[in-house]
Formats: structure tokens, sequence, C-alpha cells
């Protein structure tokens, strides 16, 4: 359906290459930079400036180790016949790439939501014409990247959406195109550590449903990722809607008696240990690293809903984070905090929310 890409592989090279293992042993706090390379319109088009080396050097004074970095790519093909991306765009990616290895920082690269050509159409009927455009994008992603050292990881997808066994298996077969056309394009490539996202990246979900791995030449290189945002009422939601009303206070110890209608009805400290046993049973007691590749909780102070205890509201917001963090990390699960510059200005390199900075970093304590 497109041209093959791997117009130049190499021999395998595992030089300085680390296992998935001894890799996540190297990194602990994860930052994502949200909403800039992943935009539909461009890197600025959301709101974000361009990524700087001062911003990446920020990010690592800050207190993390990793970076993610989601992507677009077929937002950014310049001929939809052949899936080819132009090369422009593939150089800039590359030297954001440049910044975040040239300063220690490990960094995972996706493909990501990228207008849902993906992640929508996990079915049968779609089944061969998106592992033909996730082969072409990977061939020259991997090519193109293929340089950089172990710092560099490369993620197959963002939020797949997969919810049965049936998508579960045409999801696994999006990732297997991944690993193979990473592989085949040889050099430090045949040994990268890769990472595969669970169905709808739903630690439940990914318990129950993902039962193998990809095929993979390589041995022992490969990453399951999740994402925690739970419970979204009290992470995300910013109005009442209707399967649920907007929460401000979470933990055993942070319930409103002025509010009780905003403290939540499930998903506090039982419900997120229970998620971590899980994957950590399935996954990284068998020596399989699992990274958090998204995870937040966000204030309202600012917006049109002030919760009317606006310290136990902050209270708690702190508290999720610490005690999330705390707890992936204590699962050997490495989180990566979900941030489109609410917490680290870009602009400006400052601290814009001290309390998350600080609660992060007591979580990684």
């Amino acid at each position: 359906m497109y041209p093959s890409y791997n117009i130049s592989p190499q021999a395998p090279d595992s030089t300085g290459m680390s296992t998935a293992v001894q890799l996540a042993a190297k990194f602990k706090l994860g930052w994502n930079i949200g909403n800039t390379m992943e935009a539909t319109g461009g890197e600025t088009s959301w709101g974000n400036p361009l990524i700087t080396e001062s911003y990446v050097k920020f990010v690592k004074q800050s207190g993390f180790t990793a970076i993610r970095l989601p992507c677009a790519w077929d937002l950014h093909v310049d001929n939809k016949a052949t899936a080819h991306i132009d090369p422009n765009w593939l150089n800039r990616v590359k030297e954001v790439v440049g910044y975040c290895v040239n300063n220690g920082l490990y960094v995972m690269l996706n493909i990501h939501w990228d207008g849902g050509w993906l992640e929508n159409n996990i079915s049968k009927p779609k089944q061969d014409s998106v592992n033909a455009k996730q082969q072409a994008l990977w061939e020259q992603i991997a090519t193109a990247m293929r340089d950089f050292d172990e710092h560099l990881m490369f993620a197959s997808a963002n939020e797949p959406n997969a919810d049965n066994a049936e998508k579960m298996a045409v999801l696994a077969s999006y990732h297997e195109t991944f690993v193979a056309a990473v592989r085949a394009t040889g050099g430090r490539n045949s040994h990268r550590v890769l990472i595969v996202q669970g169905p709808n990246t739903n630690p439940g979900l990914t318990y129950d449903l993902m039962n193998t791995l990809p095929k993979d030449p390589a041995s022992n290189r490969l990453m399951v990722e999740v994402h925690n945002y739970t419970p979204a009422q009290f992470c995300f939601l910013n109005e009442d809607v209707s399967w649920g009303k907007m929460v401000y206070y979470w933990g055993k110890g942070n319930h409103s008696t002025i509010e009780p209608d905003r403290n939540p009805t499930y998903g506090e400290e039982d419900a997120i240990i229970a998620d971590y046993d899980k994957v950590k049973q399935k996954f990284i007691d068998k020596g399989i690293p699992v990274i958090m590749g998204e995870y937040g909780a966000y204030r309202r102070d600012g917006s049109a809903h002030v919760p009317k205890e606006l310290a136990l509201h902050n209270a708690s917001v702190d508290y999720w984070i610490t005690f999330v963090t705390k707890e992936a990390l204590a699962h050997g699960i490495k989180p990566f905090w979900w941030d489109t510059g609410g917490a680290l200005d870009r602009r400006n390199n400052t601290v814009k929310d001290q309390r998350t900075i600080d609660a992060l970093l007591a979580g990684g304590k």
C-alpha cells in the first residue's frame, strides 16, 4: 500500500543498549511536554511555545530524569498516497530528542493521538490499512532517529481504544508491526527499548486483556504503558456531566463536610493500590517494566468552579500527586506527569505551581 521506507538498514548494534529492566532502573520521575508536538496544527498551535533546550534543562533542574514527547506524524505527512513524512518535521523532532539525550534525560517518543488514525480504528475492517500506515511511519521515524543511544525509547501509540479481546487482538497486531518496523532498520534500533500500550492504557483492562507481548527479535527489550487519571471526576473534569459530577476532594482524610456531594464515590487509595498490584503481578514481577506514561490531578482555584473549601481541595490535589507517585514507584512503575504548561512556565523557565512540583518530588523521595 505504501513504499518501503526501510531503505538503509544497518547491521544490528547492541553497543551500550540496556535491557528494559536495566534501562527502567536509570530514571525515576518523568515529565510530559504535552499539547505541543502532538498539536494538530503544528508545535505552537495549541498555545505552547516552541520547545527549547533551555526548557528541557529546566525540566531536569526541577527534578525529572525522563521526558515523554507526545508527537503527531500523520498530520505532518506531505504525500498522503505514500505516507511520506515532511523531512522538516522529522528534523525538528530529532532536534528536540537531541535536547533531551544531550542533557542526559531519557526520552520516550510516540505516535500520539495524531487525528485518531490508529487509536480510533482498532477493528478488523481497518486492520490492514492501519498496519500499513504504522509500518510506513515507523520505518521513517526509526531510520531518522537510529543513531541516538539508549536514552531514546519509542512508543507504539498513545491511548488505543480497545476494550475487549477482539480489539485487543487487532491492537496486538499494531504493536507487532511497530516492533518489526523499528527492529528492521537495524543499528541501535535492533536493541532499543520499545514501549507498547495496554488497551485504553487502563490498568484493569490491561491486566484482563493484554496476555501476550509482541514477538520481538530482541530479548527483554519491551515495556508496557498504562495511564492514571483515577478518579476522572477529581483529576480533570471541569464541569458536571451526565456520567458524573466534579469531585474537589480526595483521600480518606480529606473529605468535605460542607460539600459532601464533591467527595469521591470511587477511585481512592485502595483502588489505586489495587490497580498497581495488578500491573506489578502481571508484568513487573515477570521482568517487564511498566511506564505510567500519563497521570495528573489539577487545581480548580482559577476555574469557574471554586471549591468552597479551597484549602482542603488544594491539600487533596497535593496528597493525590504524592500518593499516586510514591505508590507507583514503590510498585516499580515509572510515572510521567502530564503537563501542558500549567506547572512549569515554558516561556520563562519558572515554576508556576510550586505545590505540584513539591508534591511530585515528595512522591519521588
